[in-house]
């Protein structure tokens, strides 16, 4: 059927005699020879108001259609006389397609907590909040394909089922064939123990050692029986990766990526970000376009431990030379103390992992961090071990096999190159966005521990 979005037509220049629209009813309100009826689509925050005059086709038709059905309007869009609105629709037909009991729907005129909403994931697009955070999902995804796009940066797909644990962590979903209880291996599916993936950074390098510039998008997961507002088992990442290209170039390019993100919401997902602002997160607005106007701040780990050691905040976590950042620390650097982005770089090669390039001075690793207000962490990367007696020496020391990455030792045996890249977490991407805190929120159908819903 041809229809006009609701989107569309509230931005329509002129009226028009005939429109067809299609969506769910928000709010019915019956009045003396008429009734008021608030449609949305989805296709933005707003909704049209459609006028049914009693005794026409179109009133009949509608008959008991109340709050959540979908229903199709035919009709002429004109000029509202009420205010805030531009246009109305005049309906001439109507179709239901599918009514929603009012006893049992439950999505009704008021405003309902995140938690009931996450019961019913399957029908939280519907309301104001939820819809606008996934329409900016989506306007984000977009400004992250534009900005590798415009850079030249190819996407590649890498493996969502793989036999190597990238960040040596050991918490991954084993994917088997085998029945319960089966301990021999090489009589799986495989021929070996499989897992789902934790990053596609391996893979993305082998892939920029050939093609220069690369990024894949796509989802990862954790094992991590982490039941917090930040952590989820299933999440995506963004991961480019750098052919002939060193620490200075990643931090240009993380900068540079989180800009152009900003810059395309607040240009793009207006409406909705405001609703985030007065409902969710006042301030929102204030502080993502601040984060356009300096530049961000870029300091080593030593000076990161100096400052958090000399302030005076009191923190749960110790901080001291050696020890990893937690997000309290993290947050007090961007929130506080230089009250914007912060990428901080050149950790302890103790706390990093195996694959991170080493300096010079023998203590630290080309790594970075981009820390955020209100987030923390938002991405981490670093400049890739490019020499092969260096890498595997780390593998070694790490007490792990130099035969598992033969492949990724590879390409150091045969035209290596510096090259560099990072993980950015989509999802903490979003929630610095709209000011929602809790990841769940976010994802359309979270996957938490205990949690394997819809």
């Amino acid at each position: 059927m041809e229809r006009t979005l609701i989107l569309d037509a509230l931005n329509a220049t002129a009226a028009q005699e005939h429109i067809t629209l299609c969506g769910w009813i928000r709010t019915r309100r019956d009045a003396k020879g008429f009734c008021f009826v608030e449609l949305n689509d989805g296709s933005c925050l707003a909704n049209m108001q459609c006028i049914v005059d009693e005794g026409t086709e179109a009133h009949a038709a509608l008959g008991d259609a109340n709050t959540g059905a979908a229903v199709q309007i035919e009709g002429e869009l004109v000029a509202s006389p009420g205010k805030g609105q531009r246009w109305e629709v005049r309906a001439r037909a109507l179709r239901v397609f599918g009514l929603a009991d009012p006893e049992s729907f439950p999505l009704q005129k008021k405003r309902h907590s995140d938690e009931f909403l996450r019961g019913i994931a399957h029908l939280r697009p519907r309301t104001n909040k939820f819809g606008a955070a996934f329409r900016i999902r989506s306007e984000t995804a977009r400004a992250v394909h534009d900005f590798f796009h415009a850079r030249r940066f190819a996407l590649v797909h890498t493996p969502v089922l793989t036999g190597a644990d990238c960040e040596g962590a050991g918490e991954m979903f084993r994917v088997t064939t085998l029945p319960v209880g089966a301990t021999d291996q090489t009589a799986d599916f495989f021929n070996r123990q499989c897992n789902l993936t934790v990053s596609g950074q391996l893979e993305a390098e082998a892939l920029a050692l050939g093609l220069g510039r690369v990024y894949s998008f796509g989802p990862t997961f954790r094992a991590e029986n982490s039941n917090t507002p930040r952590h989820a088992a299933e999440f995506w990442m963004i991961e480019p990766e750098m052919a002939f290209a060193d620490l200075d170039d990643l931090m240009e390019l993380s900068e540079s990526l989180t800009r152009h993100v900003v810059e395309h919401v607040l240009l793009h997902c207006e409406a909705d970000l405001k609703l985030f602002d007065s409902f969710v997160d006042k301030g929102l607005l204030e502080r993502l376009r601040a984060m356009l106007n300096r530049p961000f701040a870029r300091i080593s780990y030593t000076e990161a431990v100096a400052i958090l050691t000399d302030c005076d905040r009191e923190f749960t976590y110790p901080v001291a030379f050696g020890t990893d950042l937690q997000t309290e620390h993290e947050r007090y650097l961007a929130e506080e103390h230089f009250q914007r982005p912060v990428i901080v770089y050149n950790y302890p090669r103790e706390i990093k992992a195996f694959y991170m390039r080493a300096n010079d001075d023998g203590e630290t690793v080309a790594a970075m961090d981009m820390l955020v207000p209100r987030i923390g962490e938002l991405i981490g990367g670093s400049q890739r071990e490019e020499r092969l007696d260096r890498l595997t020496a780390r593998i070694l020391e790490l007490g792990q096999e130099p035969e598992d990455y033969w492949w990724y030792l590879d390409l150091r045996r045969f035209g290596s190159v510096p090259h560099a890249g990072f993980g950015l977490g989509f999802e903490r991407l979003l929630m610095m966005l709209t000011g929602i805190t809790n990841i769940r929120d976010v994802l359309p159908f979270p996957r938490t521990p205990g949690s394997l819903e819809f």
